[in-house]
């Protein structure tokens, strides 16, 4: 069973320069958002939401790595 849960995905590809893929989900009760480049799944941001604002987060790496499999297979 996977530690988190993607609750909603959302691939921007109306952008001239580049594409991402925002991925928000949920690990240990708290509410985190990633963003990926589309080309090759690169981290640009990532946001953990806590009373009311969004804070940057530090995020396992293996926990992005699952998450980046299942934003693949999504894609």
């Amino acid at each position: 069973m996977k530690s988190y849960e993607i609750n909603n995905m959302i691939i921007d590809d109306d952008f001239a320069s580049e594409e991402y893929v925002t991925v928000d989900f949920i690990h240990q009760e708290k509410q985190y958002s990633i963003t990926f480049k589309k080309s090759d799944l690169e981290v640009m941001n990532r946001w953990v939401y806590e009373d009311g604002t969004s804070l940057p987060a530090e995020i396992p790496e293996e926990l992005i790595e699952s998450i980046r499999e299942d934003v693949k297979n999504r894609i």
